[in-house]
């Protein structure tokens, strides 16, 4: 799959939500290569920043030639990169990686915090086709329901303190939706316990998972080694280059 490192304008730059950040960046090429659970390496135009920043694709515009980003600023690099205003060039490194599966007609995507934005873009791809459930601590964390409700059949919601949809988490009401849902895959983003909780549901329900792994990415390329991890056959993968999607059962333990 080619891979492309261009110097692309950003054309939009908007906090969304307290500290979440919405980037577009014009890039046709990725954004006709790209596809959903894939990301790219950004390079912050600073001499302070050494490493690039990885961010996954939320959203493809074709028309545009387009690529936006949905990420939450947590240091100095996120900081220095929501500074940036339109009309800047960044050089973007991709797609990288590899995505989700886009054969299943009926997916459920399940999501909390910033997991939400790498399946927004697969939820765009299938445009209709997919439900999302999607967990927060409070209403005001899941700002993405009017974000996914153009691209999605339905929205469920669960927030720890009950201000919005079921109380509880995610594996809260899980069940109930593949018990009744039809769901042929479901697609998880977020803290890796939630995922492993999610992929333990859906075996239980014979429903095929997949998960998004986050792991700390010096290069993107599978050169440097930093996001290395174990799976259950015992091999060692890197998260970048041999993910960051996986089917649950290669990453995670479900017996």
């Amino acid at each position: 799959m080619p891979k492309f490192a261009i110097d692309g304008e950003i054309v939009a730059q908007k906090e969304l939500a307290q500290n979440v950040w919405r980037l577009e960046v014009e890039a046709p090429k990725i954004a006709r290569e790209a596809e959903p659970g894939q990301f790219v390496q950004l390079q912050i135009p600073s001499g302070a920043f050494t490493l690039r920043r990885p961010v996954g694709i939320a959203e493809v515009n074709l028309q545009k030639g387009t690529v936006a980003f949905i990420y939450r600023v947590v240091g100095k690099g996120t900081k220095a990169l929501s500074a940036l205003s339109t009309g800047t060039m960044i050089n973007v490194l991709g797609p990288l990686g590899h995505g989700f599966s886009c054969k299943a007609s009926r997916p459920l995507l399940v999501g909390g915090g910033m997991g939400l934005s790498p399946l927004l873009f697969y939820a765009q791809h299938l445009q209709g086709q997919a439900d999302v459930l999607m967990g927060g601590r409070c209403e005001r964390e899941l700002f993405w329901q009017e974000i996914y409700a153009p691209h999605v059949q339905e929205v469920f919601c669960t927030t720890d303190d009950g201000s919005c949809g079921t109380k509880g988490f995610t594996t809260t009401l899980l069940p109930e939706l593949l018990a009744k849902g039809n769901y042929d895959l479901v697609i998880a983003c977020g803290p890796e316990i939630m995922m492993k909780g999610i992929a333990k549901i859906a075996q239980e329900y014979n429903v095929p998972c997949q998960v998004s792994l986050e792991k700390r990415m010096g290069c993107g390329l599978g050169a440097c080694l930093s996001c290395s991890i174990d799976t259950t056959d015992g091999q060692r993968k890197k998260v970048c280059k041999d993910g960051p999607v996986f089917w649950a059962e290669e990453v995670f333990d479900l017996r």
